[in-house]
């Protein structure tokens, strides 16, 4: 009988453990079923090569470089600000900071991740934006400069968590050998504990840009939603999440224009997977070397 209810268990538990990988396959048959009319009517490379976005002109063109530049673009500035707040967030909260900064510091900025993204939106239209075009004498501040700003600021609680993490995973016995031989804090800081803990905190970095590049209602609030190729990030873009987001509930359902958002949400998909991927391969290869030191 207790055999009975052991193996009960072992199969229940593994159908949920499994579960989650049912729908990941059902997510990607899906979006290939709905991007494959598109996919062979105009092709790939026309598709993601395509400078030009009118899915509601008589003649519609279906060109998504645009709106993969924006979310390059926009990704790219995002990290230009979540990378050095978040690292170095964690450096001080993990290394510097006393126990009551600490115990002040590090809920502080879990309650920054728990803020809903529409209110950094909100945040971004009505504070930022103005001031940023004030500053800068721009003809809107809504734009890929803005989006960066807020998707940085967004990112950072994710950055510092994880890497704050990773610094913990040094061993003491590093520090020690460090400050052993004569080196100072900084010293120990700088060439013992980031270069140990290098690849986790690269995996921090990753699946903080998986989460800026994946973000849809901020850039669709002050991103300025122009699908055309951006030359600078003082001018309005158009990410491929706040593409679909925007466009979905105007599109014909079985028309191109719906299987031309589905085949961008396999794009973004494909990008997303390909981030935690990295970041899985990066935190493996960390977990692998701590145990070797250790």
């Amino acid at each position: 009988m207790h055999r009975q209810k052991e193996k009960i268990y072992k199969w229940v538990f593994a159908g949920l453990a499994f579960s989650s990988l049912i729908f990941l396959v059902g997510i990607v048959i899906l979006l290939f079923k709905e991007s494959l009319p598109l996919l062979c009517k105009i092709g790939i490379f026309d598709f993601i090569l395509g400078s030009n976005w009118y899915p509601t002109h008589e003649q519609p063109e279906f060109g998504i470089l645009p709106i993969i530049l924006g979310s390059l673009w926009v990704t790219a500035g995002a990290m230009l600000f979540c990378v050095p707040l978040g690292v170095g967030s964690a450096l001080y909260i993990h290394e510097l900071a006393s126990s009551r900064q600490r115990a002040f510091l590090k809920p502080l900025i879990e309650i920054l991740a728990s803020i809903p993204s529409v209110v950094f939106g909100f945040f971004g239209m009505t504070i930022a934006s103005p001031l940023l075009q004030k500053a800068l004498h721009l003809p809107t501040g809504l734009c890929a400069f803005t989006a960066s700003l807020i998707l940085g600021i967004m990112a950072v609680p994710t950055v510092c968590s994880l890497a704050e993490d990773a610094l913990s995973c040094v061993p003491a016995s590093f520090r020690e050998a460090s400050l052993a031989v004569g080196a100072n804090r900084w010293q120990t800081l700088t060439r013992v504990v980031i270069p140990a803990a290098g690849s986790g905190i690269s995996t921090a970095i990753i699946l903080g840009m998986s989460r800026a590049v994946g973000e849809t209602m901020t850039v669709l609030m002050v991103a300025g939603g122009a699908a055309v190729i951006p030359h600078t990030f003082f001018e309005p873009v158009r990410p491929m999440t706040s593409t679909i987001a925007a466009e979905m509930g105007e599109a014909v359902m079985g028309g191109l224009h719906y299987n031309a958002l589905f085949a961008i949400g396999l794009v973004l998909f494909i990008v997303t997977f390909i981030f935690n991927i990295m970041a899985e391969m990066i935190s493996c290869r960390c977990r692998l070397k701590l145990g070797a030191g250790r």
